[in-house]
């Protein structure tokens, strides 16, 4: 499933790992030109929408037809079709790869992705502080404590916090009660989305509160950032950093735009 899932997933990834991989990627493929004029939206007679490109429907990377519930979320994919200049560029496109993948993997392997959030859970990022500077400290309490309130009072879910990176066993208590608020995010589209930005981000908690609306997705964000911005007020970044950084974001705001149409 992490497979079926790699293009929407952040880290560190084998190509970046091996020297020579990495250096082989570097040689971009050709992207490949746009072939259509029109982009349209239609509401099928049996229920949902699809996307037309020319009359035809846009179709997965498996040959299934992309129909999804409402018109909102029709748009966002028709939109990312219109956008494309001379070539097409999945990279720009982030909802309609989040698309594809529910509809290609999601669909048939809900609990599998669903126990892969939940892992993140059991080792949350907003539960493990540093034990020093001061400063640091303070920005994790100001960024995380709200997100670690809010599954209390709205999951039901007490969690422990840890200094350092050793991991802490959560108790059993709070990863239930997270497990059985997720199993009511199920629907492909709504869980894919769920996963592509715990990957992200490194957080569960994050990534539901953004899901119930308890956080904007930029300040979510943001919170996912706090040691990394850290170390960057201290060490300063390299441009491929960024580049990066900004993909993932790309990413992260994708799935939560595909959240916010599902609503």
């Amino acid at each position: 499933m992490r497979d079926l899932l790699n293009d929407l997933e952040s880290g560190k990834t084998p190509t970046e790992l091996d020297p020579v991989r990495r250096a082989q990627s570097t040689i971009k493929k050709a992207l490949p030109k746009r072939f259509y004029s029109d982009v349209c939206v239609m509401a099928e007679e049996g229920g949902g929408y699809s996307v037309r490109l020319d009359g035809k429907s846009v179709r997965t990377p498996n040959a299934s037809t992309v129909l999804v519930p409402n018109e909102t979320t029709a748009l966002l994919i028709a939109s990312e079709y219109e956008a494309q200049g001379e070539h097409i560029d999945p990279a720009t496109m982030p909802v309609t790869r989040l698309v594809n993948t529910a509809i290609d993997g999601v669909a048939a392997h809900a609990q599998t992705v669903l126990e892969d959030v939940l892992r993140y859970a059991t080792g949350d990022l907003v539960c493990y502080r540093a034990s020093s500077p001061e400063r640091l400290m303070a920005l994790q309490a100001e960024a995380w404590d709200p997100i670690l309130d809010w599954a209390q009072e709205h999951i039901g879910a007490h969690f422990v916090l840890a200094e350092g990176v050793i991991h802490v066993d959560q108790p059993r208590e709070a990863i239930a009660a997270v497990s059985a608020y997720l199993r009511q995010k199920s629907e492909p589209y709504r869980l894919a989305a769920l996963h592509v930005m715990t990957t992200l981000m490194g957080s569960a908690l994050l990534s539901l509160a953004v899901e119930a609306r308890a956080v904007e997705p930029d300040t979510a964000w943001k919170a996912a950032h706090v040691d990394e911005d850290w170390n960057i007020s201290l060490w300063g970044e390299d441009s491929e950093a960024v580049q990066r950084r900004l993909a993932r974001k790309r990413d992260m705001m994708g799935a939560a735009a595909l959240l916010a149409a599902l609503d």
